[in-house]
């Protein structure tokens, strides 16, 4: 189930908001820039992943400018996970938008803006676009399932930038409960 949940910048330990309802979360992401989204999840079988969300990929394209777009999957037993969950879990931008659709399983991107710290745990069905050059940071989980459509201008413009700043070790991370 998708769930935000905004923090004070300095506390990490006390949300001050708690959240499930998607047109919820949506409302409170919008003020920062952040386009959160519910779409319809669809059964794909063999079909390939883009072409089964080919409208509102198209859609997002041409809001967006767009250019590419491709498919990412992380499992528990990918034998990098450890390492490719550290890579990302400090504060950083990007010089473009990050744009993630999660067609299976989640991951949890922390936001950092106007004060507060918004912790928004994306799943199935979920589309985030977090702007270009706002502080964040992304935890898939020490046992890492999700995969997710991303959408870019540029792919050079989503390397990450470090702010230098320890903020992300103070807030919860993504520790999903056991199945």
């Amino acid at each position: 189930m998708s769930r935000l949940q905004v923090f004070d910048e300095a506390d990490g330990a006390t949300a001050l908001i708690d959240i499930t309802d998607g047109d919820q979360i949506a409302a409170e992401l919008a003020p920062v820039g952040v386009r959160f989204e519910r779409w319809a999840t669809r059964e794909i079988g063999s079909a390939d992943v883009v072409d089964a969300y080919a409208p509102e990929i198209a859609r997002l394209k041409a809001e967006g400018g767009y250019l590419s777009v491709d498919t990412i999957t992380m499992t528990s037993d990918h034998p990098e996970r450890a390492t490719l969950r550290q890579k990302f879990l400090s504060e950083h931008t990007h010089g473009e938008d990050e744009v993630r659709f999660f067609v299976a399983g989640e991951g949890l991107f922390t936001l950092h803006a106007a004060g507060r710290v918004f912790n928004t745990l994306c799943t199935q069905g979920d589309l985030i676009s977090v702007p270009a050059g706002m502080p964040h940071w992304f935890d898939m989980g020490p046992s890492p399932s999700f995969t997710a459509i991303r959408l870019f201008r540029n792919p050079d413009g989503w390397i990450a930038r470090f702010t230098g700043d320890a903020i992300a070790d103070r807030f919860p991370r993504h520790e999903p409960a056991a199945a």
